[in-house]
């Protein structure tokens, strides 16, 4: 049994070694006296990029069976293969699938949820077929699912019934797009619908007892964080909706409210995360609907939620004790907390981390992805309130001294332009400083302006190579969480409606201006990059200010028009709150 995650104040942290032995040894950072002074942007940086790709690994989906953790490892050394890795409770690590599958869903193009365990049985969907497969210990993988057009995603075990419960979107030919429903596969490979009729679903989830199913479904022209309907349905004994047709209910959620994370508790409670309050709080259904339906755990102005680009998120896990963790964000910046649910209270767990993905409960401790403003993504089994963790796997193998690298601050600034609702007049973002052991610079350095993808996402102030590459070169950087951005609240969200490619340009050119003023940047040196979205608002910057000197669009979007009348079934009505509905604002859209 894993020790259990209680929270305790004013304790010392311990860390062990990870799974390899090394000591991951933190240096104390000392003033230096003997640096060169040299141009911003001509400092000898210890950060190569062969390092980057060649020296990390992706650390992905979290599932944990008893004492034993699995998770997803994408390799870049081996073409982005991902393949699924397991820890057992003697520490014991090792790769399970055979080298010549890989494990990747391809629902909604981004996929997530690609595999479940249950009793030690493997269930995924591989990468090369879509097919979902069944790989029980000590036999080689074989197919549930027949070949075809169908993909499969959000896999969880109904295993009572002997199923698997997924989300399956298929494409076979002759449909305008796409179509969506929520099915169960049998073990011998059969199918049966459970739910349809919804553009998308997701998030299936079986009450421990086994008599209630619970999802999620929209569509269009919403996202999953514009607004979602929450699903509950009794299950009768072959295991289908009970036939009453009443019996499959919304309970939550609707056009204009954002559901997110539906999960049951040990004791048979369903808790969700809805953003009707203005922020994406933690709530618990009631049993009487005419009650209210829902109760809001512990109401505060932060973000419990994250914009569900991908199956299988999770931001918060019950432990057997009762208590539930959570990651939330409150002015962009990420804490993890436990929440006693009856009293409606939480405490912030100590521990050195500002970053935090994939929450899974295992038993009375947690385990989940981490990061610092010094360290790269790690796997973490986190108990005794913080004081006690234990790095299962590191995203890096190399290290980086001390002195070069740079701390984020985060900053708030003025900015201007249109906002749906008005308002509006700040942004927000996280800037970083040149940081070199060995070299300082005179005056204010060149500054490049990052711009997030999405554009409903969220930038942290985690550890990020693709920053510290810079910095450590003499460059300042400053990571911009324009208004649009996810984790500052409904209403800062919901003013890029209508005007991106406006205000997130807005928001990266004054945020520009506003460090150029501060003496942090300068103004004859500014810079500005983003990808897929934000390669979009790199390019609009350039057409439309002289602000910048350079920039570097990544694979970014550079034709609206085109991205309205030619994109994947997930994304094709996103432009309508953004920029206007398609082909009536087809005029807004070419001015863009």
């Amino acid at each position: 049994m894993p020790p259990q995650l209680a929270a305790k104040a004013g304790a010392s942290r311990h860390y062990t070694p990870d799974m390899t032995g090394k000591q991951y040894t933190m240096i104390d950072k000392t003033l230096a006296t003997d640096k060169t002074t040299a141009p911003y942007g001509a400092w000898a940086s210890p950060i190569t990029a062969d390092q980057i790709v060649d020296g990390s690994v992706g650390l992905g989906q979290i599932v944990v069976d008893g004492d034993t953790v699995y998770w997803a490892e994408s390799r870049p050394s081996e073409k982005g293969r991902v393949t699924i890795m397991r820890r057992e409770a003697n520490g014991d690590v090792a790769e399970i699938l055979p080298g010549d599958f890989g494990v990747r869903s391809r629902v909604h193009e981004y996929g997530g949820g690609a595999y479940t365990v249950s009793d030690g049985a493997v269930y995924f969907v591989r990468d090369k077929d879509q097919r979902v497969w069944r790989l029980q210990p000590g036999e080689t993988p074989h197919a549930l699912t027949g070949k075809g057009t169908a993909r499969y995603a959000d896999l969880m075990v109904d295993g009572a019934r002997g199923r698997v419960i997924a989300v399956r979107e298929d494409h076979r030919e002759g449909l305008a797009e796409p179509e969506n429903d929520l099915v169960a596969i049998d073990f011998s490979g059969g199918i049966t619908v459970l739910a349809r009729g919804d553009d998308f679903y997701a998030s299936p989830c079986l009450s421990p007892d086994g008599a209630q199913l619970a999802w999620l479904s929209w569509s269009h022209p919403n996202m999953p964080w514009d607004g979602t309907s929450l699903w509950l349905a009794d299950l009768d004994g072959t295991g289908a909706p009970a036939p009453d047709p009443t019996n499959a209910r919304v309970i939550a959620g609707g056009g204009d409210e954002s559901i997110f994370q539906p999960s049951w508790a040990p004791d048979n409670v369903l808790y969700f995360v809805s953003d009707k309050s203005g922020w994406w709080n933690l709530y618990a259904h009631a049993d009487d609907l005419a009650a209210g339906a829902a109760r809001a755990v512990c109401p505060m102005e932060a973000d419990f939620g994250r914009p569900q680009w991908a199956f299988g998120m999770s931001a918060y896990a019950h432990l057997e004790t009762g208590g539930i963790v959570a990651s939330f964000s409150q002015n962009g910046a990420r804490s993890m907390g436990l929440v006693d649910p009856i009293r409606g209270e939480i405490q912030i767990l100590g521990t050195p981390y500002c970053e935090f993905d994939g929450i899974t409960a295992m038993g009375a401790a947690v385990v989940f992805i981490s990061a610092s403003q010094t360290d790269a993504a790690r796997l973490v089994i986190l108990a005794d309130g913080g004081v006690d963790s234990v790095v299962v796997r590191h995203s890096l193998d190399f290290a980086i001294d001390p002195g070069d690298l740079s701390c984020a601050e985060a900053v708030m600034f003025p900015t201007a332009g249109p906002t749906a609702g008005g308002g509006g007049n700040q942004a927000h973002g996280f800037y970083y400083p040149p940081a070199n052991r060995n070299f300082t610079g005179e005056g204010p350095p060149p500054l490049i302006v990052k711009s997030h993808g999405g554009p409903t996402g969220q930038t942290s102030d985690a550890f990020s190579l693709k920053i510290q590459y810079w910095t450590s070169r003499g460059f300042a950087v400053l990571d911009v969480n324009y208004r649009g951005s996810t984790g500052y609240g409904r209403a800062y969200r919901r003013m890029l409606d209508g005007a991106w490619g406006v205000a997130d340009v807005e928001d990266c050119v004054h945020g520009a201006r506003w460090l150029v003023d501060q003496g942090r940047a300068d103004g004859e040196r500014l810079i500005i990059t983003g990808g897929s979205a934000g390669g979009y608002t790199t390019l609009s910057a350039l057409t439309f200010h002289d602000t910048f000197k350079a920039g570097a669009s990544h694979y970014g979007i550079g034709d609206l028009t085109a991205l309205a009348k030619d994109t994947h079934k997930f994304e094709s009505r996103y432009l309508d709150r953004l920029v206007g509905p398609w082909p009536e604002a087809e005029a807004l859209y070419r001015a863009r």
